[in-house]
């Protein structure tokens, strides 16, 4: 783990990040003090949930497919009783 004060790290930061990318850690200070500590990106993991996984959470009506033709007889009813 290198420790660098930030004046020279705005003047190297290729070559920090190159050491970074190799795996390296570098602290950046500020009149000595840590600030920041500077590491390899590491992409997220991407999770595939399995097929199943939500049951128990998704709940579907027993009557889901059922025909709606009884709603157009209802707006027809009242469009003949006017």
């Amino acid at each position: 783990m290198q420790m660098v004060n930030v004046h020279e790290a705005k003047s190297q930061l290729s070559k920090l990040l190159e050491q970074v990318r190799l795996g390296e850690e570098i602290i950046i200070a500020k009149a000595g003090t840590p600030v920041a500590r500077v590491i390899p990106y590491t992409p997220p993991k991407q999770k595939i949930t399995p097929p199943g996984a939500m049951e128990g959470e998704i709940w579907i009506a027993d009557d889901f497919d059922k025909p709606v033709d009884d709603i157009f007889e209802c707006l027809d009813k009242e469009s003949n009783s006017t």
